[in-house]
């Protein structure tokens, strides 16, 4: 079906000789669902199907102890070649969550076919979510298309992050965009299906010299995070970010509007993941800040 509406998947339909596309064990669909009990989020709404899995929400966010954490677990160790993912997250008004997964999400090497995610994302008047998950490390000659629907309300918040590794950097003698095909698109409508703002990215290190000027040059890790909130906040968060650009620590960011008032988006380039993530959570608090009034908690220990 993503074949359709995604040329450059073009090169990859055929079949692998396992398991096949989309079939039992590799069509895994997540839906959550949140509602407003009292002071406190409650994950009501939750159906999962392998290889994806939610358990429960957790309350473990002592700045934020209403907030219903859900970490995303994969039961297969990573994504391999014609696997499909469905993940459907929605936000009735009031709601505040944080999801994120339990690890890197490993796209493994393909030799037939190519993996799928799709992502549909609604938050209702007043909602306020962090979707944070983390990084992507596509490994040699994998293929993985993503395509992330976003509608939010006008009073509503979303903090939406990805972050790409170039490969397996520190594997062997090291696995730098050796992958095939990395496709990620992400647009926002408002609930009547106005459009705000959609981006799109094709990386084929194999088609075009990532190392040019103005794409990747001599960074590794790309982190792209997207804010929509009310315009007073968004301005807000944006005057706080300062651009740096430091080729001695490997590290540039910079953030600028999305069209329509919609909000902000955030670049972060580095040599490590560790640096991009540091950027992205100072960020994330930022906006924890601005729109809610609270502190980000201390990272766990083994972050």
């Amino acid at each position: 079906m993503l074949a359709g509406v995604v040329p450059e998947l073009a090169p990859y339909q055929d079949e692998p000789k396992q398991l096949p596309s989309g079939g039992l064990g590799k069509d895994a669909f997540l839906r959550l669902g949140f509602e407003r009990r009292g002071e406190k989020t409650a994950l009501i709404d939750l159906y999962r199907r392998a290889p994806l899995l939610v358990q429960q929400a957790l309350y473990f966010d002592e700045e934020m102890p209403n907030l219903a954490c859900v970490p995303i677990i994969t039961t297969s160790g990573g994504v391999l070649q014609g696997d499909r993912y469905a993940i459907e997250i929605e936000l009735t008004p009031g709601c505040q969550a944080h999801i994120t997964t339990q690890a890197a999400t490993k796209i493994h090497e393909m030799d037939a076919n190519y993996a799928a995610q799709t992502q549909e994302i609604v938050l209702h008047e007043g909602s306020y979510l962090e979707y944070l998950p983390q990084p992507l490390i596509p490994h040699r000659h994998s293929r993985f298309v993503s395509r992330t629907r976003l509608s939010i309300a006008t009073s509503a918040t979303l903090l939406y992050s990805e972050i790409l590794m170039p490969g397996r950097k520190h594997y062997g003698a090291g696995e730098r965009f050796a992958f095939d095909l990395f496709s990620s698109t992400v647009f926002a409508v408002r609930p009547d299906g106005a459009a705000l703002f959609a981006e799109k990215f094709i990386i084929e290190p194999h088609q075009a010299d990532l190392r040019q000027v103005g794409v990747m040059d001599s960074f590794d890790v790309f982190g792209n995070v997207v804010l929509l909130s009310p315009k007073e906040h968004s301005e807000s968060v944006l005057a706080q970010v300062e651009p740096v650009i430091d080729l001695a620590s490997g590290l540039a960011a910079a953030a600028c509007r999305l069209p329509g008032d919609a909000g902000v988006v955030y670049k972060v380039l580095g040599m490590e993941s560790h640096a991009v993530r540091a950027k992205v959570r100072e960020f994330w608090s930022f906006v924890r800040r601005e729109v809610v009034g609270a502190e980000l908690p201390k990272e766990f220990l083994w972050a």
